[in-house]
């Protein structure tokens, strides 16, 4: 079988009846191509199955415009919105996004993970740090290639982001203990979880500041079904007013937990979740929550990683935390009257 010959601009620039420097112009996203011009273009490079040679287009101008991420996975609900902030910034300036998962076994960590996303013609490289991995306090990236984290923590040598993890469990104790709630008890993610850790890190903090018993905790591992059981055992706890969730799901199954034990919300419990997840999935929802502005964290990871690429200074030890916002429903009743 004889090998297929790979389409040209020139051959391009013929179909269409252009010169290549136009089709150069119209491969590139130049606004200097008349409208009528780029369609008669755009339908040659379709015709004839034409693709640009981003290698070449790199050699040239220096870059490929192009950010790989890596996630552990792209399931979850905040790892879906900040791929989808992240994508949609890079859309807006012409970027476009490479997207790559973690390996398991030895190959989980951040070298290999942004080594392999080096293969790729990729400028930068976004990675998006849910779990704790072992060379994460002492991972340095390569010189020529920008890193940027998503991540609970600050890290030495890569500039790092994230929503507020810390500060929103001591807003949600603070909010509960306002309402006249003697403790909180907490419903935490899997011990994996970098940000469950820091979550429950300041619902415990914050209870001890307050002078509050500290109940025992209750792991979860981020789906509903574990806040169901979870809600099912605190049913049954005399003690028990508040739960803290640490996402919505889990919050969400506490609360059908706890009714069907017997318990009403909030009237015998009150309950918080994290993230605002559910909106627009569950009917009448009537789950307080606070908010995890996860759009605007990838937007702004988007930002950081382009400032680099194109020789801005970003610095590293230092992160940046977007703040949450509470969205108050229902769940929650006031007995300090």
């Amino acid at each position: 079988m004889a090998r297929s010959t790979q389409i040209s601009m020139q051959d391009v620039a013929r179909e269409a009846g252009v010169s290549p420097q136009t089709v150069s112009r119209v491969a590139n996203g130049s606004d200097a191509v008349r409208p009528e011009t780029r369609i008669r273009v755009e339908a040659a490079m379709e015709k004839l199955g034409y693709r640009p040679n981003y290698a070449a287009r790199a050699l040239k101008h220096g870059e490929f415009r192009n950010i790989g991420v890596v996630l552990f996975n792209m399931t979850t609900f905040g790892n879906a919105r900040i791929l989808n902030g992240i994508t949609a910034a890079a859309r807006d300036v012409d970027y476009s996004v490479t997207i790559q998962t973690m390996r398991s076994g030895a190959e989980r960590t951040l070298k290999a993970a942004v080594e392999r996303m080096k293969q790729q013609p990729v400028d930068g490289v976004i990675v998006v740090l849910e779990e704790r991995i072992t060379d994460f306090a002492e991972y340095k990236p390569p010189r020529d290639l920008p890193v940027v984290l998503v991540t609970e923590g600050a890290a030495d040598h890569c500039p790092t982001i994230d929503g507020d993890q810390y500060g929103c469990s001591t807003a949600i104790v603070d909010y509960l203990m306002s309402k006249g709630h003697h403790t909180v008890y907490h419903i935490s993610g899997p011990v994996s979880s970098r940000a469950a850790e820091s979550r429950a890190k300041g619902w415990r903090e914050a209870l001890e500041q307050l002078g509050a018993e500290v109940p025992p905790i209750t792991i979860g591992d981020w789906c509903a079904d574990s806040g169901y059981q979870a809600g099912i055992a605190l049913a049954h706890d005399p003690n028990c007013t508040a739960i803290y969730a640490a996402n919505d799901q889990m919050a969400y199954g506490a609360m059908l937990g706890l009714q069907a034990a017997g318990k009403r919300v909030p009237q015998d419990v009150s309950i918080v979740g994290v993230d605002d997840s559910l909106v627009d999935m569950v009917p009448r929802l009537n789950l307080t929550t606070m908010r995890m502005k996860f759009d605007e964290i990838g937007a702004a990871a988007f930002s950081m990683v382009r400032q680099q690429c194109e020789g801005e200074y970003v610095p590293s030890g230092v992160k940046t935390v977007i703040p949450t916002e509470l969205v108050e429903r229902g769940s929650v009743r006031d007995i300090s009257a």
